[in-house]
């Protein structure tokens, strides 16, 4: 048996509201923030950027677990702003966390699935026993250019996983993969900001990756979505999840807990990771959790997973998701730019 022996998120603390946004650039929050089903998202503060989501995370998860930072064979770290084009976000973590230097260490990129993927591949690694305990990181400080449709929801989070055989609390039953390429989303060496094919990126990018690997996900499980007590889906905003969801035959009560996109934004490679916390939070021996990412360009990993009876005896120490997304406190346009570095000519520091 092979799967999550513990967990931790990080979520920034400030918090700008899509009408805010609105504001500043004479927009229609009705038709845009709204219409996105997203209210307000995090934003990084000027001390905050991958790494530090990450360690913060990864702390989470060490503290909560029996398994401490020199058992860890591997760690693997998803995210598509990596803090140097040229240069492993991994090795600053494992430094960071004081783990044995005798480990495989890899940074990941596929968009908002990076996360996933390094939970395959930890998964991999577990599984075949070439490592005990590998730790999968799924972070970002996501980017949007000022006024584009992307600003509203571009937040900052993550979330990270240890996996293993032993004092698993949530076994990985299942997982498959359905891959294409679909260019819906993209942003080239130099280029500050993503551009994205706009209304595209939902039919053909989303919702097809995501739907087919779920049905493909419930045929290799054998299950169908009554099967699951709890289902989180990547959230790009609050609106395409819910629709995904109910296209499979999921309900409301299913997704709530796991959808945090309409408080906290699109978290990007940690977005259905966090979800996923959140969900582990509360989860009780016996529930079952349907997992789908996303990641354009474009592909998706799903996961089929049920709780143990060692959820019971693990230490769910504070702070939960729920608790993260309550510590908040709330900016303007203004300071937002600054901590973001929006403001051209002017490089912000802590």
């Amino acid at each position: 048996m092979a799967g999550i022996t513990s967990y931790g998120a990080w979520i920034p603390r400030y918090r700008i509201p899509t009408q805010e946004i609105a504001r500043v650039w004479g927009q229609d929050d009705n038709a845009i923030g709204k219409g996105l089903n997203v209210q307000e998202k995090s934003v990084p503060g000027p001390d905050e950027d991958t790494t530090t989501l990450s360690v913060e995370a990864a702390r989470q998860s060490l503290e909560r677990s029996s398994h401490g930072p020199e058992t860890l064979g591997a760690i693997y770290i998803g995210s598509e702003s990596h803090v140097y084009a040229v240069k492993p976000t991994a090795t600053m973590v494992a430094a960071a966390l004081g783990a044995n230097p005798q480990l495989t260490a890899a940074d990941f990129e596929f968009a908002c699935k990076a996360g996933t993927a390094a939970i395959q591949a930890g998964l991999g690694l577990v599984r075949s026993h070439l490592v005990d305990t590998a730790l999968a990181i799924g972070a970002d400080t996501s980017q949007g250019a000022p006024g584009d449709a992307l600003e509203y929801a571009a937040s900052a989070g993550a979330a990270a996983f240890q996996l293993g055989r032993e004092d698993v609390i949530a076994r990985i039953n299942n997982t498959v993969s359905f891959t294409t390429d679909t260019p819906d989303f993209w942003r080239r060496e130099g280029e500050k900001y993503p551009s994205h094919a706009a209304r595209f990126t939902g039919e053909p990018a989303y919702y097809r990756h995501t739907l087919s690997a779920s049905k493909a996900l419930l045929e290799q499980a054998d299950t169908s979505p009554e099967d699951y007590d709890f289902a989180v889906f990547h959230q790009p905003n609050g609106k395409f999840p819910q629709r995904a969801a109910a296209k499979l035959g999921f309900d409301q009560k299913q997704t709530e807990t796991g959808l945090l996109a309409p408080v906290i934004g699109n978290t990007y490679s940690g977005a259905v990771l966090i979800g996923l916390a959140a969900i582990l939070d509360v989860a009780r021996p016996g529930n079952r959790i349907f997992v789908c990412g996303y990641g354009s360009g474009a592909g998706s990993d799903a996961f089929d997973l049920t709780v143990t009876e060692e959820i019971g005896a693990f230490e769910r120490s504070s702070p939960t998701v729920a608790e993260l997304i309550e510590n908040r406190a709330e900016i303007d346009y203004a300071t937002y730019a600054k901590f973001r570095g929006k403001i051209e000519g002017k490089e912000v520091t802590a």
